[in-house]
């Protein structure tokens, strides 16, 4: 997207109605937010064409402030990760142009800080607003790693001893194509935020502004001191990197793809649709067994074939923190249109392959959610008393093996619930399984 030029029109506010900013009187982050907006505002990009993702953090509470706009809240540091992931979609899979905008503040950029450096690495098309009030503002003002030398924190009551990150530098060291740095009492600060717009892949900005809950009263700061902090601490200021000649990262994925001499395509057939679906609606599909017998591969199994039959598909796994002990666990909806919020609160079937998976199902209130229609799929081994007209108790680990349990339940409900034809869920088995497909095939298609 270009810049707009200074004759275009600028559309309305793309804030609520009477918004109301719940920052401390003078935090920086109302400007850095009025700014934002008006820069958004003069582009005229479409409300749906905007993503807005935001850190926690004082900053984070943006969200509620703007109207239409897409916004994303994310985990402590983990903002530019999300963005990253949103913008990939949107330009390497959709070919859209969506204009994705991160609000984050010093301490979950320097949590974060890889997060940052990779997307500016890929050159992600995005526009990063760092907040820089050199605390944790959120948590009782403790010190950041950009934190300036001699600053008094609530963990540094005596003055920060420790040099901070330039993290300008850092950014503009990982070849991020522009990099700026400037205050929210720099009259350049709006030209600033337009070219940072203006730029065609990563772009960061970072602004230096004022907490006035624990910054100002220990340190005597105002906004026009801040230039003299960047001074003091060997911050530049104005724009440090613009390099417009570098291809963003979905430019060069897609010359790479174009190119490439030897293509690497996966022979399991999913790659073209044999069989034409016949779903009418979504379905959606919580499996659960046991860590290491391939829950969540047979899960994506049946999302390959499910985009292969020309259908739209998520999953979203768990399992716990020792990854190979424990459940294992993956909530899919399958359906033929765009899939706009992917919780499950009725599944519409449900598999359970081990004492494990049927825990956890019990634990996260699964078991309690399930309706008369859900197909309910499980080990015979287990004990299970469902209100639900269609509980199939299957030979899943005796017939198949621990490995293939989960499969074969995942399989022999789809058969039930006719997700998809008996000819794409035996391609599934034969493509997992190999000769032991029939074992499989038998049991799923005597449901």
């Amino acid at each position: 997207m270009n810049a707009p030029t200074p004759t275009q029109t600028r559309q309305r506010s793309y804030f609520v109605d009477n918004v109301q900013f719940p920052f401390c009187k003078g935090c920086g982050h109302t400007q850095v937010l009025r700014r934002l907006d008006e820069a958004l505002s003069a582009l005229n990009t479409p409300a749906e064409q905007i993503a807005l993702v935001t850190d926690i953090g004082c900053i984070g509470l943006a969200d509620g402030l703007f109207r239409d706009i897409h916004t994303v809240h994310t985990t402590h540091g983990r903002s530019t990760a999300f963005a990253t992931g949103i913008g990939l979609a949107d330009r390497v899979l959709a070919g859209k142009d969506l204009r994705v905008v991160v609000l984050i503040g010093d301490g979950g950029a320097m949590i974060g800080l890889q997060h940052l450096v990779h997307a500016a690495m890929l050159n992600v098309p995005m526009t990063v607003l760092i907040c820089n009030n050199f605390v944790y503002g959120m948590t009782g003002g403790q010190g950041s790693g950009l934190t300036p030398e001699r600053f008094i924190t609530a963990t540094t009551p005596d003055g920060n001893i420790t040099p901070p990150a330039d993290l300008c530098a850092i950014l503009t060291g990982s070849n991020a194509q522009f990099v700026a740095r400037t205050t929210t009492s720099d009259t350049n600060f709006p030209d600033i935020m337009r070219r940072a717009f203006a730029s065609p892949g990563f772009a960061a900005v970072e602004i230096l502004e004022l907490c006035t809950e624990y910054a100002v009263p220990k340190n005597e700061l105002t906004g026009k001191m801040l230039a003299g902090i960047a001074e003091q601490n060997g911050w530049a200021l104005g724009v440090l990197r613009e390099n417009a000649s570098r291809a963003p990262f979905h430019v060069r994925y897609a010359e790479a793809v174009r190119t490439s001499a030897t293509p690497k395509v996966r022979e399991h057939g999913f790659s073209s649709a044999p069989h034409a679906h016949q779903l009418a609606g979504p379905v959606s599909i919580v499996l659960a067994g046991s860590a290491g017998e391939r829950v969540q591969s047979s899960a994506a199994a049946l999302c390959e074939a499910a985009i292969a039959s020309g259908l739209y598909v998520t999953q979203k796994n768990d399992n716990p923190v020792t990854q190979g002990s424990g459940f294992s666990l993956s909530e899919v909806w399958i359906s033929p249109e765009p899939i706009q919020y992917t919780g499950i609160e009725r599944p519409d079937i449900v598999v359970a392959a081990s004492e494990a998976g049927l825990r956890e199902l019990t634990s996260r209130g699964t078991m309690a959610s399930v309706s008369d229609d859900t197909v309910f799929v499980v080990d015979e081994s287990l004990a299970v008393s469902m209100r639900t007209r269609k509980l199939l108790p299957l030979s899943l680990r005796k017939s198949l093996g621990p490995k293939d349990a989960a499969l074969g339940g995942l399989l022999a409900a789809c058969h039930e619930k006719n997700v998809l034809p008996d000819e794409t869920l035996a391609l599934i088995a034969r493509y997992r399984m190999g000769d032991r497909a029939k074992v499989c095939e038998g049991m799923v298609f005597s449901v």
